[in-house]
């Protein structure tokens, strides 16, 4: 039971960031690693109940979250055109879900060594170091299968024969 409230806050607080379908580019990749790093701290404040945290991460890093969340839904818009936010929220939840096992297979260990990541992120010089900070945790986890074999969709064109004119 409480395993499946607390899935059900973690989607109803995530329901704005990332199932990635598509391979994400080398230059994508680092808007990827920071999306993980906000829903490592997420998980890590709502199972360590340790709020205060997570609210001071998210007010010194907010403008820098926000863009890093509008590259994020630039990039399932363009893979998933119209169903790009319900793929967004499936991959939200699902890296979430995924953190949050994680944490629980660690037990006890999970709260004691992962509150260092709120020490050492807010001990970083600027939002300019996320990035390089985030890939250097690994917080994706593999489970989350992040390259399959799907194209961007096309646009779909339809042909209207012309009558000729006799």
């Amino acid at each position: 039971m409480r395993r499946l409230a607390f899935r059900t806050l973690v989607a109803s607080v995530l329901l704005a960031q990332p199932a990635l379908a598509a391979c994400v580019s080398p230059q994508e990749q680092p808007v990827f690693d920071v999306a993980a790093l906000r829903s490592q701290l997420m998980v890590l404040a709502t199972s360590c109940h340790d709020n205060s945290a997570y609210d001071a991460f998210i007010r010194r890093y907010q403008p820098d979250l926000m863009a890093n969340e509008r590259s994020v839904d630039a990039y399932f818009k363009r893979i998933y055109g119209r169903a790009a936010q319900r793929e967004h929220d499936t991959f939200v939840t699902d890296l979430a879900n995924a953190q949050s096992d994680q944490g629980l297979n660690m037990g006890t260990d999970f709260c004691p060594r992962d509150a260092a990541l709120f020490s050492e992120v807010m001990a970083l010089q600027s939002a300019s170091q996320l990035p390089a900070y985030a890939a250097g945790k690994d917080l994706i986890p593999a489970s989350m299968h992040l390259c399959e074999d799907i194209a961007p969709r096309k646009a779909v064109v339809r042909h209207v024969p012309v009558k000729k004119k006799r």
